[in-house]
């Protein structure tokens, strides 16, 4: 097909410009990314509520906490194929819908059976909601610089749902019973749905190829069972059970590649992996959400257990770095534009390394600053290097198959931030144990306080050395994020390929 040029400068046409319409639509798509990433961290502030109310065993507590993410991460690539072939509109507003109606029932659950069965529903409407969203940016946006603007929006949208999440929900449980944090979700399904079909265009891929419903059961046979072993040994330690399951998973997951590779209508397009910039990409979501999601873990126990803040204050404490990450994924495009892409990938690895760097100076009675200014420091280096991986990856392949790309990245994201828990988490753990100094500490820092607490008066020095304990294991893994973080940065300066302009 040949390429339409300009006729005054004979160079190729520049795309249509979105219009303020498609604008306004943008604004209607950041909202179930803003449900998806709030639900994500407001059921930690839920949990001691419906611990009293519904009285679930631990097991039962594990799979509320976890069933929602198992499926997201387990249904993303299988999502976005669905839109990109059945619609990728109607899929979003159908995985609106359930997401909607999960949300009523896990608000008025009577038991925790059904709270679980409920998170599980909203997980399987939550998996449809990232892809699709992130596809039709793609369709909306064909101008390369505005589609890169958009996703920094998209990007800023699930940073802020993020941080919102605890601030929001420590209001509101601070008033109202725990199903709150779920009822909070209708009202902005109902605008979705109400705006969603005027202003969010429809888009299907069109293709006779049969879909790959074998692919679909490997994806999930390998992708669910990595997940749980790797959660489950983020809580309960290394152990044979979650250590086979993981190997299966992985196994699994081999096996589907090779199908991939060998079916007509892949659900995975593995060729995707021969472009450096889009494997870059996949890596740096993978990488960086490791670091994140092991960073967020450890300083939120940090800034409660350790420096004695509240709930609330420990989530408003997250505001800065969350503000940061928001407003750099704006200017992603911009940066990239000024210094090219791996320029600005490799200075964003650069600077999430720096802010985790800085962990290492928070101590016992560090004064808060410390902490704001390394976190907001590390939320510009994930702000600018998580939109540029949303705008690479969709970028990388044909609008048609954008879904199914975006899928990749987002389970890539799902993959990472479990990593981060399960890996830094476990080594934070193991260091918190090493360094008891001949103290009786309990299995984790919550546990030994509670036996301080018991103790009266004596407990005092127990409690300090736990606590110190705690510190050292999180000094541990902010330096193993940053020897990863480094290492990404070393391995994309070689990698990766800023492409040449053609200037003719």
């Amino acid at each position: 097909m040949s390429t339409q040029l300009d006729p005054t400068t004979q160079r190729p046409a520049e795309p249509a410009a979105a219009d303020r319409r498609t604008w306004w639509g943008l604004a209607v798509l950041t909202l179930p990314v803003l449900l998806v990433s709030m639900d994500f961290s407001v059921l930690y502030l839920a949990m001691p509520a419906i611990t009293d109310a519904l009285e679930p065993g631990a097991t039962q507590q594990l799979w509320i906490l976890d069933i929602y993410g198992f499926l997201i991460a387990g249904l993303l690539i299988t999502m976005g194929n669905v839109g990109d072939r059945i619609g990728r509109r109607r899929v979003l507003l159908a995985g609106a819908a359930l997401f909607g109606v999960a949300s009523v029932i896990a608000a008025f659950a009577p038991s925790a059976a059904v709270l679980i069965a409920a998170r599980a529903l909203m997980g399987v409407g939550g998996a449809t909601l990232m892809p699709s969203s992130l596809s039709l940016i793609a369709n909306m946006f064909p101008d390369a610089r505005q589609r890169g603007r958009a996703i920094g929006v998209w990007t800023a949208a699930f940073a802020g749902g993020s941080a919102l999440g605890p601030v929001l929900g420590g209001v509101l449980l601070h008033h109202f019973w725990w199903g709150v944090v779920f009822l909070i979700n209708v009202p902005v399904l109902a605008v979705l749905f109400i705006l969603g079909p005027r202003l969010i265009p429809e888009y299907r891929a069109r293709t006779s190829d049969p879909f790959d419903f074998v692919g679909v059961g490997l994806s999930m046979l390998g992708i669910l069972p990595l997940v749980y072993a790797v959660k489950t040994m983020a809580a309960e330690g290394v152990a044979t059970g979650p250590v086979v399951i993981g190997v299966i998973g992985l196994a699994m997951l081999v096996v589907f590649i090779v199908h991939q590779r060998n079916t007509r209508a892949p659900l995975l397009d593995v060729r995707l992996f021969g472009n450096a910039q889009f494997s870059a990409a996949v890596v740096v979501a993978l990488v960086g959400m490791m670091a994140l999601g092991g960073m967020a873990y450890l300083t939120s126990v940090y800034l409660q257990s350790v420096m004695g803040h509240d709930v609330l204050s420990a989530a408003l404490a997250g505001l800065p770095m969350a503000v940061a990450v928001a407003v750099f994924s704006l200017g992603a495009t911009r940066a990239a534009d000024a210094i090219g892409t791996r320029a600005a990938f490799v200075g964003s690895v650069a600077l999430a390394a720096a802010g985790n760097l800085g962990l290492l100076l928070l101590t016992t009675s560090s004064p808060i600053w410390i902490y704001l200014v390394f976190t907001s420091i590390a939320g510009i280096g994930y702000g600018i290097q998580f939109s540029l991986v949303s705008d690479v990856v969709v970028g990388s392949v044909p609008v048609e198959r954008s879904g199914a790309a975006s899928g990749i990245s987002e389970t890539s994201f799902e993959l990472g931030t479990a990593l981060g828990l399960a890996l830094l988490g476990s080594l934070a753990t193991l260091v918190f144990r090493e360094s008891s100094g001949g103290w009786d500490f309990g299995d984790t820092l919550g546990e030994t306080l509670h036996r301080a607490l018991d103790m009266g008066d004596g407990g005092t020095a127990l409690a300090d050395a736990a606590r110190q304990a705690y510190v050292d294991g999180m000094h541990a893994a902010s330096l193993a994020a940053v020897i990863a973080l480094t290492v990404l940065g070393v391995v994309l300066t070689f990698v990766m390929r800023t492409p040449r302009k053609n200037t003719h």
